[in-house]
């Protein structure tokens, strides 16, 4: 086969993948990672298979926290990084009592008091029986969250997590090695 034909060949499957391929499909993923919810105070959802192939730092986060002005390093992490592949994602919770009841509320406090552009989810549970489905995952790959601002670091193949807790800073040298170890 001559090297015209099989650019032509190559041309005609892209063409075919993108007039047949529906974007739901693109991003399906067959991993704990196929879940949508909804991002904080809006109407929007996100499934976690847009974020396929890109590891991801995951944060159980409260507004009422001493652990709160870890927002900052978080969105400089996501500004560092994400370029790179990273996606930082934020999971408000009330399970430690910390966390606003109004989502506009807490949307203010991420938003407007730590300028936070990384995903930030609707509010959820992190730990028990009713945690989310993304975080009973990473609770049975290594333990429930002890706090508000753990951070769990997985990997772009899903096959890796790694467990900080709340005294682990974002810009901390151990976190942002395993990081840049995950890109």
């Amino acid at each position: 086969m001559g090297k015209h034909m099989c650019k032509y060949l190559l041309s005609l499957i892209v063409l075919c993948y993108a007039l047949f391929t529906t974007p739901a499909q693109a991003n399906t993923c067959d991993d704990f990672t196929n879940v949508t919810m909804r991002k904080l105070h809006s109407e929007e959802s996100v499934n976690f298979c847009e974020f396929k192939d890109k590891p991801l730092l995951i944060v159980n986060t409260a507004s009422n926290c001493g652990f709160t002005g870890q927002f900052e390093e978080l969105e400089a992490l996501h500004q560092k990084y994400k370029d790179k592949g990273l996606v930082v994602i934020g999971f408000p919770s009330d399970d430690f009592f910390q966390e606003e009841n109004d989502e506009a509320d807490i949307a203010d406090v991420c938003y407007v008091n730590y300028g936070v552009t990384f995903t930030m989810l609707s509010t959820s549970e992190v730990r028990g029986d009713d945690a989310n489905p993304i975080f009973k995952h990473l609770n049975a790959q290594t333990s429930s969250p002890k706090w508000n601002f753990y951070k769990y670091l997985v990997s772009a193949d899903r096959k890796t997590v790694q467990r900080f807790n709340s005294r682990t800073k974002p810009l901390s040298a151990n976190l942002t090695q395993a990081i840049e170890n995950s890109l």
